[in-house]
């Protein structure tokens, strides 16, 4: 038997697996990295956004969630649940810039403090409406695809709704930021603010327009969090560390940065079970261990519950050798 071919049907698993993960770090980690890219700071309330538009698609989905129809194993309410998600997440972000963020004459470090402050107030009026029980969409569980389950795939439609949403979302900022004036206007604004305002170009409108798409992505990668898992007022907490490790990673400011940064840290969350087989790849393991049913003590003994520990080791490696991230600028 070739030395791979045990670790190939749970492999795909694996990947599977982290490309549904992988989709919701992503949108949190775009909104995260255009916030600080133009609105000049780490906004710690960012993983909060994501948790505001989760409960606001679980309230509205508890209104519509009755309408008839719909794709691919979720209903058409669930979808405008999501919208609603998103617009909810979109109003807030904007309140809090308006009335919080602009007015207070703070350089970067002081609002990045004010921000931990906002995410405790978000958290607590979550926590005050909806109490610290786990929810959950009341969307029924499906079965996993079973045309891919002898592949080692163990996926629902609703993953592959998470995939294709992120997927679409991710590209439509890409055409925004590539091929649209107001995309220039945003690069422009990021590369060099002052240049960009003595240029003509409404900085306030760019950057107003900024919290609006970052908000709207985190809004829908908090939707898609709950649906992936449960929800909780400290979700977005939970996972905003993470967020900022794929945004680090992949170079604190850029958008495709971002993007590369979320794949490598939800790929590396996600394949942490398949440590433990790895360890039959060596001669030194013993013979026990080649059975069918392989426990941690014959491989690496690394299990899920160190997955962001390893993500964050090997962030620390890569700025160690590229100190602006995967695709940061040099200095």
């Amino acid at each position: 038997m070739p030395p791979f071919e045990f670790l190939a049907s749970p492999l795909l698993g694996y990947l599977a697996n982290g490309l549904v993960y992988s989709s919701i770090i992503v949108l949190g980690g775009i909104g995260l990295s255009l916030v600080y890219s133009i609105g000049g700071f780490a906004n710690f309330a960012h993983g909060d956004t994501m948790t505001v538009g989760a409960y606001a698609a679980f309230v509205t989905y508890g209104v519509v969630g009755a309408i008839s129809g719909g794709v691919l194993g979720l209903p058409v309410g669930f979808f405008v649940a999501l919208l609603a998600g998103i617009a909810v997440a979109v109003v807030v972000a904007v309140l809090t810039e308006l009335v919080i963020y602009k007015p207070i004459d703070l350089d970067s470090i002081g609002l990045l403090i004010t921000s931990i402050g906002v995410a405790f107030v978000y958290r607590a009026i979550i926590r005050m409406g909806f109490g610290a029980d786990f929810r959950q969409y009341d969307i029924p569980t499906l079965r996993p695809i079973e045309w891919l389950i002898p592949y080692g795939v163990r996926i629902t439609r609703h993953d592959v709704v998470i995939v294709l949403s992120a997927l679409l979302l991710v590209g439509g900022l890409h055409v925004l930021l590539q091929y649209t004036d107001f995309g220039r206007k945003m690069r422009a604004m990021a590369d060099n603010p002052d240049l960009a305002r003595v240029s003509g170009i409404r900085t306030g409108r760019v950057k107003l327009w900024t919290w609006v798409i970052g908000a709207g992505l985190a809004g829908a990668g908090g939707v898609f969090l709950g649906l992936y898992n449960q929800l909780t007022p400290r979700m977005g907490f939970s996972l905003l560390l993470v967020v900022f490790a794929a945004v680090i990673l992949g170079g604190i400011g850029s958008v495709y940065g971002a993007m590369l940064g979320g794949i490598v840290i939800g790929m590396v969350n996600q394949f942490m079970p398949a440590l433990p087989q790895l360890g039959r790849l060596f001669p030194i393991i013993p013979r026990e261990c080649d059975l069918p049913l392989v426990t941690s003590q014959c491989g690496i003994p690394i299990g899920i519950e160190y997955a962001n520990a390893v993500a964050f080791l090997i962030m620390v490696a890569v700025l160690i050798i590229r100190p602006n991230g995967i695709m940061g600028e040099e200095n």
